[in-house]
């Protein structure tokens, strides 16, 4: 099988492209990376140590002088459509850029060189959005790209089915090129469900930083309590060992959704400036590590910029695993086009 191109939209921190690096080895070649956030940007880079160069806004880029590539890879934002945001899709606006939009540009830009398989990953909330009709935009606009169109194959998947213990929903888009037989594509079996919390902790007691003040605790719990009065179910979350985690998220509360009873450290000074004391109960956030292993990525991958970047881009990356299972599937039906193209 010759080397296959790939292109990065969107990039994040390269969740994409390293389940698809995964599955395909050395068979494939990044060629064109694009990811407007400067921190993201420092964490691909330490962990992608390639010559190409990070494009910024995709919009101010010419397809044109994007080099030709086979496989388009594009986790675009999925705020516009996130149950959790306010779900305004293509008419969301943020910074100037209309983040829901920026689909426009995955299909600018495939439209122009054709590739031989796009791929896409979005929230699940993609397709109820407006009825549906927001789905039906973006299937609909993957169909009819020149010349020859796509098969578009989507499905919902749970990343707790696939190696990590996170219950995490995400849509992913598979659209094959129309010449391409793809007939036999089939999405992942769940590969694995057994995973638990407990499987992704720090091996090793974790710094006191991690630990929630006495204050911040005391806090957390008056906001649930005023939610649970008003019938809501909105507040923080304590998980146990033996548990799955909530999906992790970048925004909000998304720390204090998957917080951990862990007695394990036992030197509770402060080591930031807190409020009070840390709390005597052993309640702690989950550290960057554990949250990048709830996404699957192996221990061998960088951490360079400071926790609070980490924590958003964990949080905005997709789950390696699941990524990695259905490239493999995907990468089943391009061995079978390329043997028949050589023929």
């Amino acid at each position: 099988m010759n080397k296959l191109k790939s292109i990065d939209l969107f990039a994040g921190i390269g969740g994409i492209r390293l389940g698809f690096d995964q599955a395909f080895g050395d068979t494939i070649k990044t060629v064109f990376i694009s990811e407007w956030d400067e921190k993201a940007q420092q964490t691909y880079r330490a962990n992608f140590p390639d010559s190409v160069e990070i494009a910024g806004d995709i919009t101010q880029v010419d397809e044109a002088t994007i080099p030709a590539f086979d496989i388009c890879l594009a986790g675009f934002p999925c705020q516009a459509f996130s149950l959790a945001g306010a779900r305004k899709g293509f008419t969301d606006d943020y910074k100037g850029m209309s983040r829901g939009t920026l689909f426009f540009d995955v299909a600018r830009i495939c439209a122009h060189h054709k590739p031989k398989v796009i791929f896409c990953e979005n929230v699940k909330g993609l397709t109820i959005h407006d009825k549906g009709r927001t789905f039906d935009i973006i299937e609909g606009a993957m169909r009819t790209l020149p010349e020859k169109g796509y098969t578009v194959h989507a499905k919902v998947l749970n990343s707790k089915d696939y190696g990590v213990p996170q219950n995490r929903e995400r849509i992913y888009i598979v659209a094959f090129r129309n010449d391409i037989d793809s007939e036999d594509f089939e999405f992942p079996q769940p590969t694995d469900s057994s995973k638990r919390i407990k499987d992704i902790l720090e091996e090793q007691p974790v710094s006191a930083k991690y630990y929630l003040s006495d204050v911040y605790l005391e806090t957390l719990r008056r906001h649930r309590a005023r939610h649970e009065a008003k019938g809501h179910g909105f507040g923080y979350e304590v998980r146990d060992w033996e548990d799955i985690a909530g999906a992790i998220v970048c925004g909000g509360m998304g720390r204090e959704r998957n917080l951990l009873v862990d007695k394990r450290q036992t030197d509770l000074t402060p080591v930031t400036k807190i409020k009070g004391s840390v709390n005597t109960e052993g309640i702690r956030k989950m550290t960057p590590r554990e949250w990048a292993r709830l996404q699957g990525y192996p221990d061998s991958f960088a951490l360079t910029v400071a926790d609070v970047h980490l924590y958003k881009q964990f949080g905005n990356s997709v789950s390696v695993p699941v990524i990695s299972a259905i490239a493999k599937q995907i990468k089943i039906i391009l061995d079978v086009y390329e043997k028949g193209a050589t023929k």
